[in-house]
């Protein structure tokens, strides 16, 4: 029985790094993608500790060309895909009045576009045996924030898109989901310096701002990256075999507050 192949991008991140290692853990095989070179040698490195079957590809997700050749990579070396996770994304915490067209094209093209162009660039691979698609949300595709109006924008597109891609290959019997985190303890979330007491997505780096977003979280504590992997798991296992174009939101009842 041939195993899995996940195809990862933003594998270097918290949220991708998480989701290597629990597929690793079940036996996939692991193709990992992301822009920084050293940090997906270093996550290679572990996961072949771990006896896991790995390789890599630098990724720049706004390319249709790097697409082509990663995923040419992936065919080559493990001859299918079964799984692709589309984690990319970027914001700049501005307003309208200081976000320039440039930051807006760049936060679409990385986490709106460079998921169609993954789509478009694998979905071929999995019409014969069906598989499964998983783009990385946020609580802002429930709802928005001033200070972002691009980030607001590419993750509700992402809606549009996931439904539009269930509805497309569901005949395929490929399914298409949104996993959609909410306040996550990572690095990326650390290093936001432009906090607004008011503002969900800001940055929990000191006591204030931890404990304001902690109070918005009725289950009580932040979520880690291994909460959204495990989500993400089960979406691509067989118990969620009916489950498609759905937006499955992990974050511990802070959209009812």
């Amino acid at each position: 029985m041939n195993k899995k192949v996940i195809f990862i991008t933003a594998a270097a991140g918290a949220m991708g790094s998480s989701q290597a290692q629990i597929f690793s853990k079940h036996g996939y095989k692991i193709f990992l993608t992301d822009i920084d070179k050293k940090k997906l040698i270093s996550l290679e490195k572990k996961l072949k500790i771990q006896n896991s079957e790995v390789s890599f590809s630098l990724l720049d997700v706004r390319s249709e060309s790097s697409w082509k050749n990663s995923v040419s990579k992936c065919i080559k070396e493990f001859g299918q895909i079964d799984i692709l996770c589309n984690n990319a994304g970027a914001n700049y915490r501005t307003g309208f009045d200081d976000q320039t067209l440039e930051m807006w094209n760049n936060i679409i093209n990385i986490g709106l576009t460079g998921s169609f162009l993954g789509i478009k660039s694998t979905v071929d691979f999995m019409k014969k045996k069906g598989g499964v698609i998983i783009n990385l949300g946020s609580l802002a595709t429930l709802k928005s924030s001033e200070s972002s109006p691009g980030y607001s924008s590419q993750k509700m597109g992402l809606i549009g898109l996931t439904k539009s891609t269930a509805l497309a290959y569901a005949k395929y019997g490929i399914r298409c989901n949104v996993v959609s985190p909410g306040h996550v303890d990572t690095p990326f979330i650390r290093s936001d310096k432009n906090y607004s007491p008011n503002d969900w997505s800001t940055s929990i780096d000191n006591p204030e701002n931890y404990n304001k977003r902690l109070s918005n979280i009725p289950l009580g504590r932040f979520l880690n990256p291994d909460d959204i992997a495990k989500t993400v798991f089960f979406l691509c296992s067989d118990e969620a075999e009916m489950i498609t174009g759905e937006n499955f939101v992990i974050d511990g009842g802070s959209s009812l507050v």
